[in-house]
């Protein structure tokens, strides 16, 4: 397959009224349809279903290190364009997010070289943004 298309991801949260206040008002993802159980968001082209669980017991949080640092795992999350990424990073700070990984270059003159940037949502979700100075090298070896 050569070709990108959109992704479906449905995600767990415990709290879907403040989860649909940060997809919505923070990271200005648009409101699809919803439930009293679920809400799809426009997820920067992609389609993000946050659905209700109940919050079950404290889960030890995992990270594997990645160029010196402590890469929430899972996550996900989308790459932007290179000249949106500062944008976006100054606008999530404006909103007081706490950043996991503050936004920064990685990899920095290596094939691959991106720069990234690490938050949770309000259910402990791990996502990141990154953008590829060459896009051409997203999946370089």
């Amino acid at each position: 397959m050569t070709s990108i298309s959109p992704f479906h991801l449905a995600i767990p949260v415990h709290n879907l009224a403040d989860c649909r206040l940060f997809y919505r008002d923070v990271l200005g993802c648009e409101e699809g349809r919803s439930s009293d159980h679920w809400v799809d968001f426009n997820f920067f082209g992609h389609q993000l279903v946050i659905h209700y669980k109940p919050k079950k017991e404290e889960s030890e949080l995992h990270t594997n290190p990645v160029d010196g640092k402590d890469v929430p795992v899972p996550h996900f999350g989308v790459v932007l364009p290179w000249n949106d990424f500062q944008t976006f990073a100054d606008h999530l700070k404006s909103k007081n997010i706490q950043f996991v990984i503050e936004p920064y270059i990685r990899f920095e003159g290596q094939v691959g070289e991106q720069a990234t940037m690490f938050f949770y949502d309000p259910a402990g979700n791990a996502l990141e943004f990154k953008a590829f100075k060459d896009l051409s090298q997203l999946f370089a070896k």
